[in-house]
């Protein structure tokens, strides 16, 4: 009878599912590496970072260790931090949930000892971003930019940069800061693990809406969806028995109070700050973000019993765009994808004092946060063009459209959903004629506007905005309360 070990190991052939598909490698095949020396454009920072043995990279779960060393290429403005002959220490491991299943993989840095990376505030804590299939441009990049603009309370930092890991190109990848309690990220008291005294656990908290079941999770009843709202603490990450039910019990009072049917009710803002809400709303809105309120969404609250749930800093804009150019004119509760199912804003949009806060900023960042936008998107294409040309070489598979054309693609939607929020929020006005009172033979319809956004060709009890449209192209919008 023969048995394994008189078999011939090198005919033997084992199988490697990736991405879905199945590739045949014989035992003495390597997968190809990608020479750094021919990948490298020379226009981007790189980061090296080499595993210990050189172990592939294969677990969100553990560290490998490693070291890394950071090439400026004498990039005005960055530093080298380490060298090729001395590298310095570092931890590596995968990250990210759909994005962890592409072949282009995002990672998670934890360094040895603080460094100030690009110009980054020193700290021990990073991530990479890869961006794999980001078919419509560097949307992470646009919404931090927004949140900055918009002046929520900390943005994380991101910088392109080119990554090689065990001497194999990996092509263009974002360093960001990690979302994270600390006095230069989210500034608030840090909530010990396993707390129990009653003053302690009434804040310090970093909370995600969460998509996916994680065993520290507290879980409500999603009054719009069914099945449940999950939070999942980033801090504290162990929770006592006292943690958890406090955590339970103001997650709980805040829902009751989001969904008191009473337009305008105002108690719900007693618990959630209005201001910081609206901002990350308004965030999200512009850049249609189908997954916000769902996944990937962070709040925090500081210590003491009236301190309030402030939402932020964004996180994740990969499921944005998730409308179509010709199928925007829509808020983003009003036609959540399939893959999404958006907790609380929906309720919260209902609230008169609400919709008030949204049009003082987004009046706000029209004056002075909007200039600009798009030049900042051409600087961004223009810094890592040659650099995305490689990553193209290296990741075939994801280099359907060029960075022009999705640049093109990523302005065009932004210009038309930014002028129909516009109508739907700006103060009333009158374009082209604004002086002339028209004949009714001239109006080629009326559109009624209620204040979730919802349209009709009758107007609504309640609140309208009436945007009456005329043959000459002119336009003229008003508001009113209708029977």
């Amino acid at each position: 009878m023969t048995t394994f070990n008189q078999l011939n190991l090198s005919a033997l052939l084992f199988f490697l599912i990736v991405g879905g598909s199945i590739k045949c490698y014989s035992q003495d095949e390597t997968p190809t590496k990608f020479d750094p020396e021919e990948y490298v454009s020379g226009t981007l920072p790189v980061l090296y970072v080499t595993t210990e043995n050189e172990e592939e990279i294969t677990s969100k779960d553990y560290y490998l260790t490693a070291t890394y060393w950071l090439d400026a290429m004498g990039i005005e403005g960055y530093e080298n931090v380490g060298s090729a002959a001395k590298p310095l220490a570092t931890q590596i491991k995968g990250r990210g949930n759909a994005t962890w299943r592409l072949d282009k993989k995002p990672y998670r840095l934890k360094l040895d000892k603080k460094a100030e990376l690009l110009g980054m505030k020193k700290n021990k804590h990073f991530v990479l971003l890869a961006n794999a299939n980001d078919v419509n441009f560097r949307k992470d990049a646009i919404g931090f930019e927004l949140s900055r603009r918009m002046g929520l309370e900390w943005t994380p930092t991101m910088k392109p940069i080119e990554l090689v890991i065990n001497g194999d190109y990996r092509g263009v990848y974002y360093l960001c800061e990690k979302i994270r309690v600390e006095p230069d990220r989210v500034n608030i008291v840090e909530q010990a693990d396993e707390e129990t005294a009653p003053e302690a656990i009434t804040g310090g908290w970093l909370v995600e809406i969460d998509n996916y079941v994680e065993s520290n999770q507290v879980t409500i009843p999603d009054r719009t969806n069914g099945g449940t709202i999950k939070f999942t603490p980033e801090t504290p990450e162990v929770l006592s028995a006292e943690q958890k039910e406090y955590l339970t019990n103001l997650v709980t009072k805040v829902d009751n109070a989001i969904y008191d049917n009473d337009p305008d009710g105002t108690e719900w803002s007693e618990y959630i700050d209005i201001d910081a809400l609206a901002r990350f709303y308004v965030i999200q809105e512009i850049m249609d973000n189908g997954e916000c309120f769902s996944g990937s969404c962070y709040w925090h609250k500081d210590i003491g019993e009236d301190t309030k749930i402030v939402f932020g800093p964004v996180w994740d804009f990969g499921c944005s765009y998730c409308h179509s150019a010709q199928d925007f004119q829509r808020f983003i509760y009003e036609d959540v994808p399939s893959y999404s199912s958006q907790r609380w804003i929906g309720e919260i949009a209902k609230h008169n004092n609400f919709q008030a806060k949204v049009r003082e900023i987004w009046a706000e960042f029209k004056a002075n946060a909007y200039d600009g936008l798009f030049d900042y998107i051409d600087a961004q294409g223009a810094l890592i063009i040659d650099a995305m040309n490689k990553d193209h070489l290296r990741w075939p598979q994801y280099a359907t459209y060029s960075i022009p054309s999705r640049i093109r693609g990523a302005k065009m939607f932004l210009t038309k959903k930014i002028a129909w929020l516009d109508e739907m929020w700006d103060e009333p006005i009158v374009t082209a004629l604004k002086d002339i009172e028209l004949a009714q033979e001239d109006i080629i319809n009326t559109a009624y506007y209620d204040i979730n956004g919802r349209s009709s060709a009758e107007p609504y009890s309640g609140f309208n905005i009436i945007v009456v449209n005329y043959k000459n192209g002119s336009k003229k919008v008003s508001k009113a309360v209708l029977n």
